[in-house]
Parts: structure tokens; C-alpha cells; sequence
């Protein structure tokens, strides 16, 4: 029975077909009546928040919104590109001192959040995230219809990094299940993306708010595990039809990007070389072995680990269909991107072995 051997790519894959197909998703058109705070960090952003400060004065469907914007030390001028783009119609604040014990995004996060003490929903949304009209109200309205304390809806991620970032979704979809996560109560259970964060005002109170994950480079993460841990639920969504996201615009930006979190991903080194190996078992090696099969003139066998190869690429394809991504002939090089991706994760933990991590200009 050799063809038993594919068992595992059959249920991975069938399992990202299963969450592919109930992915939740924002209404679109939708109106709201909760009184909703945009919030929006910035550090060093001037030449990019144009875009996404558009976006945010376009939004309809939310008459009583709030848009506050926090420039965080920047020293490139991004408090004057934003009195430049929007003026008066959203609130400009200077942040405050990194406290010790504090990274730069959470304790910028707090801030806003303490800005907008009225708000029954928070919208946290990065500067490299442009939204569609709608987006603010449709994301506020699955939240809500879904009872949960916080919604990750993921954007559809455009830019640098094609072999890397569609694994980010891929993941998730491939190996969270995604119902489950919902309603269960474990902390470990947990995904989020901080790009675009939507958090019910009381249930982020009970977690503490950013001050519990004051100190975690995965803050969204974090924020999602505390909200459980106070007895409150999580969704992803899929929100590559209301906004998309350039997270990184050079291949030098991502692999920095990645080098400053990917360490905190696994908990351990261990964690990360267990993870990582599984991967290349899975995913790098069918190929290799098809191709030494062929070699070796074993033609049933190969089959068998070409079969495996395309169980893997039709997973990617899933994958990317769902969440607005590109699907051929990106799929294909599946084997690379975790070959990409592992030297990634090698390269985050010597970074942080050596003490050199850094962000916008800080020690991570």
C-alpha cells in the first residue's frame, strides 16, 4: 500500500480546503452605529502613509467615527504628511517616551487607545494598509455578528516578498483549525494579524490592552492570546477584498522585517527546529525524492513523492485563491519558500544570539 504514504498531504490539504471554504469574511456595503476609533501608529512613515491616511478620510458606513493618529518619535517628517493629508479631520498626537520595559508598537497602541476612551469598537490598522471604502464598517459588523472580542481580518498582502509572504495565509488555513479556534478557550490557540485589528472597547479593558504584551515583539499575537486568557473569543477573516497590504517594499525590508520576529514565533529553539524540519519533510523533500527516483528508475515510488510535490502546490493554490493572493506559478515554487523561509527562521535566532535586532531605529 505505498500509496498510503500520502496520508498526510491528503489531510493537510483537505483540511485548507475546509477552511478555505468557511473563511469568514466582511460584508461589504455595510452601516454601523457603534461609535468606532481609528487608530493608526506611525514611526518613520512619511513616505508611505499617504495612501492609507486616503483611505481611512474615505470611509463610509460609520457616522460616528473617530481617526487618531499617533506619530511616534518619527524623524522624517510623517507628522507633516499627515497635517498635509488630512488636516484637521483626524487627530495628530505626539507620542510619549518608550517607557522601560516597553517595545514601540504596544506602547504607541496604548496610547491611542487611552485617546479614545468613548469608543465602543477600535480599529487598529498599520500605515502600510490601504482599505476600501467600506472596510471599517464591514469589519465592524462581523465582529459583531459574530459575538467576538477581537477580528483579524487578514489583507491581501501586495510587494516585496512573493516566495515568503503568502506562507503567513497559507498557515493558518493549512494547519489552525480555524472553527475550532473560535470557540475554544485555550490561549495557545491563537492567530492574528496586526496589520488590521478590530477589539471591542470592554473586552480589550479586561485584558489589560496593550500594557499585557508590552513587551512581546508578536504583540498582535499576544493581544489575541490575552483576550482569551480573559474569557473572551477570537475570528480570522479574510479581508483581501476590503483592503491590501505593502508590507515590505524591498527584499532588504522583509528580511529585516522577519529577522526582528520570526525568533518569537516558536518559543524555543527547539520549538523553531522542530517546525522547521517538518516543513522540509512535507514540502522540500517530494521533490528532491522524485527526482532521485526517476534517477534511480523507480517509477511507482516517484509517483507516489510526485503526487505528494502536487498535494503541496495544490494547497498553496487553495491557499492563495481564498485570500486574494497569486496563485500561478508562485504555487509551484512551494518547496523554495520553505527552503526561503527556514533560513529565515536560522537567521532571526543568530540575530537575536548576537544582540542585534533592531526596528524603526530601536533595540528589539
Amino acid at each position: 500500500m505505498i500509496w498510503a504514504a500520502l496520508l498526510p498531504w491528503v489531510v493537510l490539504t483537505g483540511h485548507t480546503l475546509v477552511n478555505a471554504a468557511r473563511l469568514r469574511r466582511p460584508p461589504r456595503d455595510a452601516a454601523v452605529t457603534e461609535r468606532v476609533a481609528v487608530l493608526l501608529p506611525l514611526r518613520n512613515e512619511a513616505d508611505r502613509v499617504t495612501p492609507c491616511l486616503e483611505s481611512l478620510l474615505g470611509q463610509r458606513g460609520v457616522p460616528d467615527l473617530d481617526i487618531v493618529v499617533l506619530d511616534d518619535g518619527s524623524t522624517d517628517g510623517t507628522a507633516d504628511v499627515v497635517r498635509a493629508v488630512a488636516g484637521d479631520k483626524v487627530r495628530l498626537l505626539g507620542g510619549a517616551p518608550l517607557p522601560p520595559g516597553w517595545l514601540g508598537k504596544p506602547h504607541a497602541c496604548r496610547q491611542l487607545a487611552d485617546a479614545t476612551p468613548d469608543a465602543d469598537v477600535l480599529v487598529f490598522v498599520d500605515a502600510d494598509v490601504v482599505l476600501a471604502a467600506d472596510a471599517v464598517a464591514g469589519a465592524v459588523t462581523l465582529r459583531r455578528d459574530l459575538g467576538v472580542t477581537l477580528l483579524s481580518p487578514y489583507p491581501r498582502i501586495v510587494g516585496a516578498g512573493r516566495l515568503v509572504q503568502p506562507l503567513l495565509q497559507w498557515s493558518w488555513l493549512t494547519f489552525l483549525p480555524l472553527r475550532a479556534m473560535e470557540r475554544a478557550g485555550r490561549p495557545a490557540l491563537a492567530a492574528a494579524g496586526g496589520q488590521w485589528l478590530v477589539v471591542e472597547r470592554d473586552g480589550y479593558r479586561r485584558t489589560g490592552g496593550h500594557a499585557a504584551v508590552r513587551a512581546d515583539v508578536l504583540e498582535d499575537i499576544g493581544l489575541a492570546r490575552a483576550v482569551k486568557r480573559a474569557g473572551g473569543r477570537i475570528a480570522l477573516a479574510d479581508g483581501s477584498g476590503l483592503a491590501e497590504c505593502r508590507m515590505y517594499g524591498s527584499w532588504r525590508e522583509l528580511i529585516d522585517g522577519y529577522g526582528k520576529s520570526l525568533w518569537a514565533s516558536f518559543g524555543s529553539v527547539a520549538g523553531a527546529t522542530t517546525v522547521v524540519a517538518l516543513l522540509l519533510i512535507l514540502y522540500v523533500g517530494p521533490p528532491v525524492a522524485t527526482l532521485l527516483l526517476v534517477i534511480d528508475g523507480a517509477a511507482v515510488p516517484a509517483l507516489v513523492t510526485l503526487s505528494a510535490y502536487l498535494l503541496g502546490v495544490a494547497g498553496r493554490v487553495v491557499s492563495a485563491t481564498a485570500t486574494g493572493g497569486r496563485a500561478w506559478p508562485d504555487a509551484l515554487a512551494q518547496p523554495v519558500s520553505i527552503l526561503v523561509f527556514g533560513w529565515l527562521v536560522a537567521r532571526s535566532f543568530r540575530l537575536r544570539r548576537q544582540g542585534r535586532l533592531t526596528w524603526r531605529g530601536r533595540p528589539v
